[in-house]
């Protein structure tokens, strides 16, 4: 409350004028700077949909019954995620859509690869869904925010 006569009932403090990602060090557009929402939805609809279509020929090939399709969707999902992300910065989905996960070390400024546990938590994170709704001024949602990373484009 640095405004004279400011309260609680103002409303939040004015947001400095810039680019979603500048505080963050990131570059306004291009190569590095945050990705969109929709093409993040994109990314995650597309991997969604590997997902449902590996666990469709599980359950017709009779590695599970067709109950635990969605269970399976869920499962696979999560696992593709972590491990591509681990492995290789991106998901099936991200790639296609020029997309990139990465780690902000606050203490270098840099940017580097997210290890086995910051995705897993991520991805545990999404999974839950309502983390990823709520997002901060530069639209990184409260899953990136704990796990200090960001969608960035490739």
């Amino acid at each position: 409350m640095d405004r004279p006569g400011a309260s609680w009932l103002s409303g939040p403090e004015p947001v400095e004028p810039g680019y979603p990602g500048q505080r963050l060090g990131l570059p306004p557009e291009g190569s590095r700077s945050l990705a969109g929402l929709g093409r993040r939805a994109g990314a995650l609809l597309v991997d969604w949909l590997i997902a449902y279509g590996l666990a469709a020929l599980g359950v017709a090939a009779g590695v599970y019954p067709a109950a635990a399709l969605a269970t399976a969707v869920l499962a696979i999902w999560y696992v593709l995620g972590v491990v591509a992300v681990r492995l290789f910065g991106f998901t099936p989905g991200q790639l296609a859509l020029g997309l990139a996960v990465v780690r902000l070390d606050t203490r270098t400024g840099g940017v580097h690869r997210v290890g086995l546990v910051r995705a897993a938590a991520r991805g545990l994170l999404i999974a839950l869904v309502v983390p990823a709704l709520f997002t901060d001024s530069d639209g990184r949602g409260v899953h990136d925010r704990i796990t200090c990373t960001a969608v960035v484009r490739r």
